[in-house]
């Protein structure tokens, strides 16, 4: 069976009704980045990125997945799919993907502060101030700031390099190191690239673009791949 990796972005959560940061001037729900999705923000102010953030995760029960979710599960008909999110939502999964890895954490998961191994699913969508681990500490979301380590980077390059098949989706390649991923997938690999607006790419062998929103471009590659193989 071939090894069909997908990467996803914010453009594909964004068409199921999520806000997103790089389609709003930089700002999420006015507050600048620095001031909710930064370790040193955590530390100034944890109320107010708690706030932040379970804003954000109540919107999530707010939405359902849409066709380009649907669309990328029914590949798991013919193909071994592994999607490589740089989302933080679970729409991939109620979607019917069954492996998603998470680059930069999930919105419905906490950790604690002092380890963080750690890791809780929350119970609803508020996380407060005096919630804590088994171990005595401050709950924080599991989310990967702005300026922290991606600690699966290195496992997600890896399933790149494997890729027999490579999807990317609503992600603009400029948010590092997770734009970095398709420099490892070979050459001789078919890959897609579904954006609106994307730009040609000469210097990516064997690239074909689609320049749909994922909600219309992805089921069409998706009819095209298991039709073909």
């Amino acid at each position: 069976m071939k090894k069909l990796v997908v990467l996803t972005g914010a453009g594909i959560s964004a068409e199921s009704g999520l806000k997103t940061f790089r389609d709003s001037n930089g700002l999420w729900e006015e507050h600048r980045v620095e001031d909710v999705a930064t370790y040193e923000a955590w530390v100034r102010n944890p109320a107010l990125v708690l706030e932040f953030y379970n804003q954000r995760r109540k919107q999530l029960y707010e939405v359902q997945p849409n066709a380009a979710h649907i669309a990328l599960a029914k590949l798991e008909e013919k193909f071994d799919v592994q999607v490589i999110t740089q989302n933080v939502d679970d729409l991939h999964e109620r979607g019917g993907s069954s492996q998603v890895m998470h680059l930069h954490g999930e919105l419905k998961k906490v950790r604690s502060t002092a380890d963080p191994n750690l890791v809780y699913t929350l119970d609803g969508w508020e996380l407060k101030l005096g919630d804590k681990c088994e171990k005595g500490s401050q709950l924080r979301p599991h989310i990967v700031w702005f300026g922290e380590a991606v600690p699966l980077i290195e496992e997600a390059a890896v399933l790149s390099s494997q890729a027999d098949i490579f999807i990317v989706i609503g992600t603009s390649l400029n948010v590092y190191p997770a734009a970095g991923l398709l420099n490892y997938v070979p050459g001789n690999t078919p890959k897609f690239l579904v954006d609106p607006n994307a730009s040609p790419m000469p210097w990516i062998r064997n690239l074909t673009i689609v320049k749909e929103k994922a909600g219309s471009g992805v089921p069409k590659i998706v009819d095209e791949l298991l039709q073909k193989d």
